[in-house]
């Protein structure tokens, strides 16, 4: 019996489940003309930022141009510095360098979010922003986040791209900082055929700048300061509107898909991720479902493989990369970035898909005791 082939991510059978409505999207910009910002994007915007919990949403290209227009919108620049984490995606961190600021990189907890109790060690005169990252689907400790950003009057700049929908206490990703950034990238909870990015804020001003430097700079036939070419185009929005009516669909088939994990895996000799409900002051989306894996963790990936099941590792930790040489030492994120593996969630994954891939985990593992 030939094997399965389970992709981690499958867009060409996302596209077929939308085919009828993201065709006449498309097909209605087209005939339009309208490409570059236009109704569409101003709808998603409109949409996206009160889902959110923001007033202010300000589409833009991509979730790197998200990060760094935020910090060029607080006038951050070279001689500052912003603490963020080593295990995020490298945009996050290259963001600030762009800025000619300083990343501060600081150590993550166990479920692979910024540990709050070591921010107030690395605030120094310097510090100008705070950006914690929600990864994999969850929400960083805000309260305790928030009460050192008061206490310092050092604002917050979210990076939620990984957790759209998810909450903490009720409130949702995005809707803590002063500034909340999202990329829109394929792989995404809520994501577009190519790139694109969201801003958030409740501020009227910010929101005003960031919409001129986005545009170059341009305010109607003045341009005051020097932006960038960051316009999110109308054809990705159109697209987006379409998935964001489906979105808490998405959310709720990568939860049922993570209570079957939780369900078949338990008893392994692996760490799961809490289970869906498991804690009333969070609501994870599982944008990544991470599995901890002591030992044997290439092997297990090879074994998959061979299986036909593919996998992701986490990226090397950032501070670990040529490019960020002399930076402190991370325990725990290494740790992490050693021993964790990524398993497929995303919503077009079958019932029978799952459970060959919980069987086959699970095979590994009697193979190898």
């Amino acid at each position: 019996m030939p094997k399965k082939r389970v992709k981690f991510v499958n867009y060409p059978k996302q596209y077929l489940s939308l085919k009828e409505e993201i065709d006449s999207a498309i097909s209605r910009c087209l005939n339009s003309g309208d490409f570059i910002l236009r109704s569409e994007v101003s709808k998603l915007e409109d949409s996206f930022s009160s889902f959110c919990g923001k007033k202010y949403g300000i589409g833009v290209g991509n979730g790197t141009d998200a990060l760094y227009l935020s910090l060029k919108a607080l006038n951050i620049g070279p001689e500052d510095e912003v603490i963020t984490v080593s295990n995020t995606f490298i945009a996050t961190i290259s963001a600030i360098s762009m800025t000619g600021a300083k990343p501060i990189l600081i150590d993550v907890n166990s479920d692979n979010n910024m540990n709050p109790n070591l921010i107030e060690h690395l605030i120094s005169n310097k510090t100008k922003a705070i950006i914690p990252v929600h990864l994999a689907g969850r929400v960083c400790d805000m309260n305790a986040i928030q009460a050192i950003s008061e206490k310092h009057k050092i604002p917050i700049i979210e990076d939620a791209a990984q957790a759209i929908g998810a909450k903490f206490k009720d409130k949702k990703a995005g809707s803590f900082g002063l500034l909340s950034c999202f990329s829109f990238y394929p792989s995404k909870i809520l994501g577009s055929y190519g790139d694109a990015g969201m801003i958030l804020t409740d501020s009227e001003e910010i929101a005003n700048k960031l919409k001129a430097l986005r545009n170059q700079g341009r305010v109607s036939d003045k341009i005051p300061f020097l932006g960038v070419n960051s316009r999110l185009d109308n054809i990705q929005a159109a697209i987006l509107n379409v998935k964001f009516s489906h979105l808490q669909d998405y959310i709720q088939r990568r939860r049922e898909i993570a209570s079957t994990y939780n369900k078949e895996l338990q008893n392994l000799p692996i760490s799961l991720p809490p289970a869906p409900s498991s804690n009333p002051n969070y609501l994870d989306v599982y944008q990544d479902y991470l599995i901890r894996i002591p030992q044997d963790r290439e092997k297990l990936i090879s074994f998959l493989e061979e299986n036909g099941i593919e996998t992701l590792p986490p990226p090397i930790a950032n501070h670990l990369q040529p490019c960020l040489q002399n930076s402190p030492q991370l325990p725990m994120t290494e740790l992490l970035s050693q021993q964790t593996l990524r398993l497929p969630t995303y919503p077009e994954l079958e019932d029978s898909e799952v459970l060959y891939i919980t069987e086959k985990i699970k095979e590994f593992f009697k193979i190898s005791s």
